[in-house]
Formats: C-alpha cells, sequence, structure tokens
C-alpha cells in the first residue's frame, strides 16, 4: 500500500446513524454535521455514579482544534458536492456522509427511507468524488493511487460501512482499497435483541428496523450464513474498531422502554456481545477486532459518540503508532481448602471468575476502557473453559481462552516526556469465584465483592533503536513503586504475520499464593501501528 505524504492524516467520513420516524430524519438533515458536532458536559463517577461536569466540546470540534482538520462547508455550499472550482478541498477534510437528505421531505421526495444497499453504493460513490476533489488540490500532494480516507460511523453507520465494504456487489474495488480503518460507535455488528422476541424479526418494517435482523444483515453484507453477522469479510478485522458502551441507564429514548428491552448489558440499544467484529486476520486465524468498553450509553447527554473517551479512542486508533494488547495467561488456579477436598472426593465442581480491567494513560483523567462485573462487562470464564477435560484429571491450559485484556494505541507525539516515552496502567481484579459442589453453592468465606487478586500495573515504552521492535520496556506495579515503571523486562520479537511489521512481546509473573489463588503471566504484545 502507498504512503501518502500526509500520513497519518487522512480525509474522514462521519456517517451518522439510524433515524426512525419521519421526524427524527427531518431533524437529522437539518444539523449540517449530523450529530458529529455535539457535545456534552456530564459524565458519571465511577465508583458512586454520580453526575459529575465534565465538558467535552464534540469530536468534530476536538479534530479541528488538535489536528487542525477542516470541514468542506464553505459559503452555503459543500466542497465535495458542489462545483466549486475557486475553493479546493483541503487533505485534512471531514465530510459527512448525508445519507438521509434522499429520504426528506425537503431535500428529497419524502416516500421512505431506502435500503441500506443503496446507502453503501452511495458511500463507494462519495469516497470517489471526495477522492477526486483531494487530488485535484495541488496543495495536499496527493495521487490518487496515494489516497486514503478514514470512516467514522454511529451505530447504524457502521452497518452501511460494513456494507459497502464486505458486499463486493455494493461498491468498486478502487472506492475499498482507498479505505485505511474504520472506527464504529456502539454498531450493532451482530444485530439488535431484545428480552421478548429475541433478535428483532424480519417481519418488523417500522422505521425500517428490520435492518437489524440477521438474516436481512446477511444478505446486505454478502455473508452466506446469518447466524453471526459480526463476521468480517473482504476487509482487515484488525483495522476496524468497535467502541462499546456499557450505560443502559441513561439511554432514555422511548420512554427507557428500549433499555429495559434490550437489558442490562447494553449501552440502552445493542448488546455488548453484538457490538464487537471479528474474522480471518493476517496470521490466517479467527480474530477480534480491537475494542474499548466505555461507561457510556448509546446516544443522548451520556452518549458514547460526545464522549472524551470515544474521542481519545477515536484519535489514538486513527493516528497512533503503537498497538500494546495484554492478555492474562492462567497456569493455575486454587480453589478453597474445602472445595478441593470435596473434588479430591470426586465430588463434581463448578467455578466461574470475572476478570475486570481498566486502561489508562499517564497524566489523564479518563480512561481508554474499562471492564467492571458492575457494569456488566467484565469478562467471564468458567474453570472448564481455561481448563478444559476430564473431572479429576490434571488439566492442561487452553491459551485460546486466555482473557484478552485490553487493545491500547499509543502516540509518541502526545508524549509528557522529554524521551518520547509513551505509559499507561491497567488495574486488573480477578473477583472471587462462585463455587458449586455437587451442584450447590459454596458460600462459606464468600464476601461479594471481594477478589482472589488485584494489581495495577504500569508500562512505560522508551523508544530505543538497538532494543527488540525499536522500544525499551519497563514496568512496576503501584503497590511498590507508585507512579513509576522501574523494572526493566527481557523483550522477544513478535513475528507480524503476513504483510504485518514485526513487533515484540514481553511476560510478567504474577501469582497469589494464598488459596484461592492465581499463577500465571500478563502477556503484553505491542506491534506498529499505523
Amino acid at each position: 500500500m502507498p504512503d501518502s505524504p500526509q500520513h497519518p492524516y487522512h480525509p474522514i467520513i462521519y456517517v451518522r446513524g439510524f433515524a426512525a420516524t419521519q421526524g427524527e430524519i427531518e431533524e437529522t438533515v437539518a444539523d449540517p454535521y449530523m450529530g458529529f458536532n455535539i457535545g456534552s458536559t456530564k459524565s458519571r463517577v465511577a465508583w458512586t455514579g454520580d453526575v459529575k461536569r465534565f465538558y467535552f466540546e464534540s469530536p468534530l470540534v476536538r479534530l479541528m482544534s488538535d489536528h487542525k482538520y477542516e470541514d468542506v462547508f464553505v459559503e452555503g455550499d459543500d466542497l465535495v458536492a458542489a462545483e466549486r472550482h475557486d475553493k479546493p478541498v483541503p487533505y485534512r477534510s471531514i465530510v459527512i456522509y448525508r445519507y438521509y437528505d434522499e429520504a426528506s421531505q425537503d431535500f428529497g421526495t419524502g416516500d421512505g427511507t431506502p435500503p441500506i444497499e443503496h446507502f453503501a453504493r452511495g458511500l463507494d460513490k462519495l469516497i470517489l468524488r471526495l477522492r477526486d476533489k483531494v487530488c485535484a488540490n495541488p496543495k495536499n500532494g496527493v495521487t490518487p493511487a496515494d489516497f486514503r480516507v478514514y470512516l467514522v460511523a454511529h451505530s447504524m453507520g457502521g452497518l452501511v460501512c460494513r456494507a459497502f465494504l464486505q458486499n463486493e456487489t455494493l461498491g468498486s474495488p478502487e472506492a475499498r482499497a482507498a479505505v485505511d480503518k474504520l472506527f464504529t460507535y456502539a454498531t450493532p455488528h451482530n444485530g439488535i435483541d431484545m428480552r421478548l422476541v429475541r433478535n428483532v424479526p424480519g417481519w418488523l418494517s417500522f422505521g425500517d428496523v428490520n435492518n437489524f435482523n440477521r438474516e436481512r444483515m446477511a444478505k446486505y453484507l454478502g455473508l452466506k450464513k446469518s447466524d453471526d453477522v459480526s463476521v468480517v469479510e473482504n476487509f482487515p478485522p484488525e483495522r476496524i474498531f468497535n467502541l462499546i458502551g456499557t450505560n443502559p441507564r441513561d439511554y432514555t429514548a422511548v420512554g427507557g422502554v428500549s433499555a429495559w428491552a434490550v437489558g442490562d448489558a447494553s449501552d440502552g440499544l445493542v448488546r455488548i456481545e453484538n457490538a464487537v467484529t471479528h474474522g480471518i486476520g493476517a496470521g490466517g486465524t479467527d480474530v477480534g477486532s480491537p475494542r474499548a468498553f466505555v461507561h457510556r450509553s448509546h446516544s443522548g447527554h451520556y452518549g458514547i459518540v460526545n464522549s472524551e473517551e470515544g474521542y481519545q479512542n477515536l484519535t489514538r486508533f486513527l493516528f497512533g503508532a503503537m498497538r500494546i494488547d495484554g492478555f492474562l495467561d492462567v497456569d493455575d488456579i486454587t480453589l478453597p481448602v474445602e472445595v478441593q477436598q470435596a473434588m479430591d472426593k470426586g465430588q463434581k465442581i463448578e467455578a466461574s471468575y470475572q476478570f475486570e480491567v481498566v486502561a489508562s494513560i499517564r497524566g489523564c483523567q479518563w480512561q481508554m476502557t474499562r471492564r467492571e462485573a458492575r457494569e456488566n462487562s467484565a469478562i467471564f470464564r468458567r474453570y472448564a473453559d481455561l481448563f478444559p477435560g476430564e473431572a479429576g484429571t490434571r488439566r492442561a491450559a487452553d491459551r485460546s481462552m486466555s482473557p484478552h485484556l485490553f487493545s491500547v494505541f499509543l502516540d509518541p507525539r502526545k508524549s509528557v516526556k522529554t524521551s518520547k516515552s509513551v505509559s499507561f496502567a491497567f488495574d486488573l481484579k480477578v473477583l472471587v469465584p462462585d463455587y458449586e459442589v455437587d451442584g450447590l453453592l459454596f458460600l462459606k468465606r464468600h464476601y461479594e465483592g471481594g477478589y482472589i487478586y488485584r494489581d495495577l500495573t504500569l508500562i512505560e515504552a522508551f523508544p530505543d533503536e538497538d532494543a527488540v521492535g525499536g522500544w525499551r520496556i519497563k514496568y512496576g506495579s503501584q503497590e511498590n513503586n507508585p507512579g513509576k515503571p522501574g523494572r526493566a523486562v527481557e523483550t522477544r520479537p513478535l513475528d507480524g504475520g503476513p504483510g504485518q511489521a514485526p513487533g515484540l512481546t514481553f511476560e510478567i509473573p504474577i501469582e497469589q499464593t494464598t488459596r484461592p489463588g492465581l499463577k500465571g503471566k500478563l502477556r503484553i504484545e505491542a506491534r506498529p501501528w499505523g
């Protein structure tokens, strides 16, 4: 793929989400930015849920102020749509895909909303037109072969993008090849499920909500099977980011009925389990797309698009230089003495574990990702998942079930140190598990909310041409060395796979010796990004 002289900054196309009624459509088309300009003044305090004042200007304003992007509206015209040879389109431009204009009574016919397939074809045309406009501006110094674009989408907008990228009948190869990355906010990648009817039924056509029926989705996504439509084909799943909301409480659409119908483990409209994508990665195996979990609702005052956490994940995914993934490889989990004795006697033992993790960047008030049991987003594993095999036998760990803790994207240009080091921390907790002995709950010594392991780990990476992967790594525990990672780690090369740059990996041993206890290692993988 040719490198643009403007890299990592490329034009951004924002694709908004679903509008159900004609009134919502008219409200949508009346806004030139279709919601990308909406900010927020409210945030929830993590430990109490109380409201605190936090000013976030909007993704649009911040991209303009922080990264020198410009919109394409000049003297009442949209420069991409209009023929204004006197007003060239800048490379760092933000373009709004106004696909609901056709359904508007003022701008279109008002006779109904076109299908997603139509919107996908329109996105193809918009990308090619934007390419021609950008490349016609000599100040940009970009050829059609170098032109790249970022797609940023909310909710159903992410499905429009995926239909364009995945379904080869809905777009041209040259337009798809121009897409560098796709960032999705709260997109129902595997449809919308509700308490009473499960998946949205295909016959429910009011407001085109059947767009979220999996059989319907499989057709416009170009998939042969409809049981799992979160599968990404014809585009690298690693270059799609899923931002997932975990706050249903503050989604007030339809008087809160939506949040009740979808359930607690959601953003009020999209269930957490349905907001992710996966597919065959560069190494030939199935991989999950990078993702982050934030305590924001689907939209509204506490919405996911108008959030600092969303913006920080967006800009680091688009413009960052390093991707870091964390895994917990569990070698052994010991049982309470009484439960171990019951197991030794041949009684049937069931144990389930919840892993909580919060990752944050040095010097910042917000969190990049947060997964907690009280927000219904903790990672869940059964003992049999981690150690499959026959009861009463010694079982080997299944590394494919190692909890993936986080994907964090770092940008050395944002470093606050003269060394240009980048640093982040993650707080990992393994909660006290639930045990069953012959089908009965074992509650002796159980204290709800307790944990068998907890540590806040700090990691700092220093640029070093002589080190593996070009980075020298230090780590530390907040408990032992607050605020300053002090222990050097031995890193190993990490094969990047076909077409991927090599990276580095290292391990941090952990052990909790009291029963119930945990023994294993934190496995960290770092790769060049962008």
